[in-house]
């Protein structure tokens, strides 16, 4: 600020009011971050967050459980400092926003890694105890969740970390299985025999939550199936309808072929082909006219006429052999013809090849026309063409022992056989390859299959007298249009797969999960619905977790003495996970003895009452946001949550997903290790979470750069504050113009902040803060008082009112940060306010008072930064030029042409605002040479240096510099600061 020595050789930099701090330049991130998290654990700030929080009305974000099974990648750090962010924002508003972190520890992940270890080590799994299995896979999810658990922590996570829920711990397995006792208590849950998605791999059946879809090469085939007798239609006797399957695996499962009456048909006839082909002249085939011209090309035909139409009432009475009916005996039976609403002719051939044992559709119009198949005396039973091992079985008369898959996911010889099988029955009529998108298991990479196999299921389309008669499908329904969805589309989404999705498929044939602990009469079928049994399964559960149910080999200790357990078959499934977590919210808000973190809560209706969020990856509208809603309403007739926010998934800076082949993966502990923490926190609370995030090395950099603008504000806050006292407070309504504007800008902003924290906003907190501190704080307020608060006496009114609002700005800027940067606002807040026990995050939202709005102060002041803009414009232009230095050298003239913004600036003392020494403001264009901005119509600044000496102390040039004889070589502004310094040490030294 000044020069070392000045003409009467006093060094006056000793003598200004110069920031002060030893809050570093330099952040130090990712060494001072672990000394902050060191501090709070050390203060327990969990705790004391809690208390200053005790009696408000709770905020609870209830954690989607990770699931504990290695290092959290960048996603993983999305989520969790997101729910941080919304967490620390709620308290702030003046909720009691508790935090209760938890883990996913069941299912086929952790199971499959146990089964790896015991391949690599020679091992059978079948030949282990399988309490002693599920005890090992119990260790891995320990280890890993012990893992996670400091990864949380080191982005700043505050949450109850010594008490989180695990669906392992013994009072959550107790719990998950009084859920499920629940479902078969109301007679929800059932056993049935469904097509179900299908691991070979993982020998278990998978929900649509645990599949997803990538590219596959499946082979095609058109089949003939040939008209055995058709009473409404004659003229079809002999032909042949075809169909189109991407799986003729499936074709030995055949029951009958679907068609639509909203398709048109026709009756072709093949007139010329080659010798060798399949489809020979004078074959007739039935198949949609849309799609005749593919079909016969995919059949190699050269050329083929069309005899007839053919209507769906015509094809109601047609009943055909299965193509294979000629190659095996085995398949002598009627095939029907059905009406289906899924059957288009957008492709294939306008008829749809229907194997119940197979598709969800096929199952479901096969059982749609049961009663009508019976009295055709045909037999509706499913059968069971493919075991778990995808292998067909004897109800695949000839292809027994062919595989569909192998166990490692590879394509079988299934599809060869069933090929020459037709090739030889003369009903192929051609054969290719599609790639198309298919399901495969998310965790094995593999393709499944559908199967018909006996599951347990949730029905969503029975009446229950405990919903009152409704439906789950339509409590469910009912709660998604009550819950607060953000963004908005995701009740949509949700809302379509609810309303379409089949019954809940709950088990899974394997071994480290909570087991479906219900009992089945032998003769009856019947689900044992007995509370006195479900309490001593509870209890056994709540003492020795779910292992109690494996340990007993006839379920006795459960059943009797009121039960005989030769007559019952225990159950030895166990749960699907995602009922597990979707059963959390039954024991993380409920029993405040098994749960205390959440207990108490008190949901809320229509706004009133506590608020219960859930906040995961969009992918969860099917995954935990969807069986949470569905556990929730079949249990408790409401959804567990009343507001549901998603975010999307990160990706590389070009868009594309982050893969290790790709050398793409940004690993959140390579940011903290070489930026920190609170760059990863900024990164996310900037950033549009309702869409997809990118993430890179250059845009790491940009957020590091926005940070070190923010950092540098704070620091020169606290700088400046160093010299503020109490006592030197200046009321509102005594203070500058120029410090009751930015009182309002604080007013402002009270509300935009707020307002973005209630909804969840955090992006527009950012940009609101940025914006505030660099716009009108940094490059504006800042820069034009830094004379007075450095210069100005120590009496003086302007800079004592400058450092009031300079407090008042530090502490609620710091506040409204402290969410984003969790680690810098708390190591800004211990600087000015040190204390062992002193926390930002323990702060809510300091009250804005609202007399501090002025919106006509504020008009002004936005003209009068408008004219200061052409202004600095036409100073850089000089400064460019080496006219000069710095803009305390210039004395320009001002030129403002429009009458309003000329009133403006009456009153103002617009050189101290341009940070000039002297400024002339005058009516009028100005010349044609002066500067002029686009943007600013009707200001021209004609620069000029300014007249007179400069002053030693504050730079200023200045006709007055000298007028005081004291000090010769000041202005008498700072002869006066001056004498008021020298006043106090002399005062101080005696």
């Amino acid at each position: 600020m000044t020069e070392p020595k000045t003409a009467t050789g006093r060094d006056y930099s000793e003598t200004l009011f110069l920031p002060v701090t030893d809050f570093p330049m330099r952040a130090g991130l990712p060494q001072r971050e672990p000394e902050i998290l060191e501090r709070w654990a050390r203060t327990n700030l969990y705790a004391r967050i809690r208390e200053a929080a005790a009696g408000r009305p709770k905020f609870v974000l209830h954690d989607g459980p990770p699931y504990a099974n290695g290092h959290i990648h960048i996603g993983t750090a999305l989520n969790k400092i997101l729910k941080d962010i919304v967490v620390r924002t709620q308290g702030a508003l003046g909720h009691d926003a508790n935090y209760v972190p938890g883990w996913d520890c069941h299912g086929l992940p952790i199971e499959w890694k146990i089964e790896e270890q015991y391949r690599a080590a020679g091992r059978n799994k079948d030949d282990v105890p399988v309490v002693e299995f599920r005890r090992e896979c119990r260790s891995f999810a320990e280890h890993w969740l012990s893992v996670q658990r400091e990864e949380f922590k080191r982005l700043g996570v505050t949450g109850d970390w010594d008490h989180p829920y695990l669906t392992m711990a013994y009072p959550a397995e107790a719990a998950i299985a009084r859920e499920l006792m629940t479902f078969a208590t109301t007679g929800q849950l059932y056993r049935g025999s469904k097509p179900v998605m299908w691991s070979v791999v993982e020998k278990t059946a998978l929900a649509e939550a645990e599949v997803e879809y990538e590219d596959h090469v499946s082979d095609t085939i058109w089949a003939a199936f040939p008209v055995v007798s058709s009473k409404t239609a004659p003229d079809l006797q002999g032909a042949r309808v075809v169909i189109w399957t991407t799986t003729p695996w499936t074709i030995p499962a055949n029951r009958a072929v679907a068609y639509s009456k909203k398709v048109s048909y026709g009756l072709y006839r093949v007139v010329a082909a080659p010798q060798e082909n399949w489809s020979q002249p004078g074959v007739r085939y039935v198949v949609a006219d849309k799609l005749a011209g593919d079909v016969f090309k995919a059949a190699r035909v050269e050329s083929f006429e069309r005899l007839s139409d053919v209507s769906a009432e015509e094809l109601a009475g047609v009943t055909l052999a299965h193509p294979l009916a000629s190659w095996n005996d085995g398949y002598a039976y009627a095939v029907p013809m059905l009406d289906g609403e899924h059957v288009t002719d957008d492709a294939g051939t306008g008829f749809v090849h229907t194997a119940p044992s197979h598709g969800r559709e096929d199952f479901e119009v096969w059982m749609a026309n049961g009663r009508q198949l019976r009295e055709r005396g045909i037999e509706t039973a499913i059968p069971y063409t493919v075991d778990a091992d995808g292998v067909l079985t004897e109800s695949a008369p000839g292809l027994t022992g062919t595989r569909v898959l192998d166990e490692k996911g590879q394509k079988g010889n299934a599809n060869k056989a069933v090929i020459a099988a037709l090739t030889a029955a003369g009903t192929l009529v051609g054969r290719g390859t599609l790639k198309h998108s298919y399901p495969h298991s998310w965790r094995s990479k593999k393709p499944v299959i559908f199967r018909n196999t006996p599951q347990w299921f949730i029905a969503l389309d029975k009446p229950v007298a405990s919903l009152n008669d409704a439906t789950l499908r339509d409590v469910a329904l009912r709660e998604i249009a009550v819950t607060q969805w953000v963004p908005p589309q995701g009740q949509n989404r949700i809302t379509g797969m609810i309303a379409n999705r089949p019954d809940w498929v709950v088990s899974r044939q394997r071994a480290w999960g909570v087991p479906i602990t219900v009992f089945v009469h032998r003769e009856t079928g019947e689900i044992l619905r007995d509370e006195t049994v479900n309490a001593r399964i509870h209890a056994a559960f709540a003492a020795e977790g779910a292992d109690a149910w494996f340990t007993d080999a006839d379920g006795a200790r459960f059943l009797a003495p009121e039960h005989d357990p030769a007559a019952y078959e225990k159950v030895t499934d166990v749960l699907d996970v995602w009922f597990d977590s979707g059963s959390t919210h039954a024991f993380t808000l409920g029993d405040p003895q098994e749960f205390p973190g959440l207990s108490g809560i008190r949901r809320r209706r229509d706004g009133g009452g506590d608020t219960v969020m859930y906040l995961e990856g969009s992918d969860q509208h099917r995954g935990w946001f969807h069986s949470s809603l569905l556990e929730s309403c079949g249990t408790r007739d409401r959804a567990p949550y009343d507001v549901v926010l998603t975010h999307g998934f990160v990706l590389d800076p070009k868009g594309e997903k982050m893969s290790k082949s790709k050398g793409n993966v940004v690993a959140p502990q390579d940011v903290i290790k070489g930026s920190g923490a609170d760059i990863l926190r900024l990164w996310v609370a900037a950033s549009d979470y309702t869409d997809d995030l990118r993430i890179g090395p250059e845009i790491i950099k940009t957020f590091s750069e926005t940070y070190r603008k923010l950092r540098n504000s704070l620091r020169w806050m606290l700088g400046t504050l160093a010299h503020h006292r109490p006592e030197d407070r200046v009321a509102p309504q005594d203070m500058p113009e120029l410090e009751r504007f930015i009182l309002h800008r604080l007013a402002e902003l009270d509300t935009e902040i707020r307002d973005a924290f209630r909804t969840f906003d955090t992006k527009r907190v950012v940009a609101l803060l940025n914006g505030f501190m660099t716009g009108d704080l940094s490059s504006f307020y800042f820069d034009v008082r830094k004379d007075a608060l450095y210069c100005d006496p120590i009496s003086s009114q302007t800079r004592r009112a400058a450092l009031t609002v300079v407090d008042e700005v530090f502490k609620r800027v710091t506040v409204w940060l402290a969410p984003v940067l969790a680690f810098t606002a708390e190591e800004a807040w211990l600087a000015r306010y040190p204390s062992e026990t002193a926390s930002v995050h323990t702060e809510t939202l300091p009250e804005t008072p609202a007399a501090w709005r002025d919106e006509a102060l504020a008009k002004r002041w936005a003209k009068i930064r408008r004219v200061r803009r052409v202004v600095t414009g036409a100073l850089e232009i000089e400064r460019a030029g080496k006219r000069i230095g710095a803009s305390l050298e210039a004395a320009p003239t001002v030129f403002v042409a429009d009458a309003d913004l000329l009133a403006s600036l009456d009153g103002i003392d617009l050189a101290e605002v341009c940070i000039t020494s002297g400024i002339q403001v005058a009516a009028g264009e100005g010349p044609a040479e002066a500067f002029r901005l686009d943007e600013v119509k009707g200001v021209a600044v004609v620069p000029a240096l300014a007249e007179g000496r400069k002053c030693a102390r504050s730079w200023k040039v200045l006709d007055s510099v000298g007028s005081d004889p004291d000090y010769p070589d000041v202005t008498p502004r700072d002869a006066q600061a001056l004498r008021e310094w020298d006043a106090l040490h002399a005062e101080a030294a005696e």
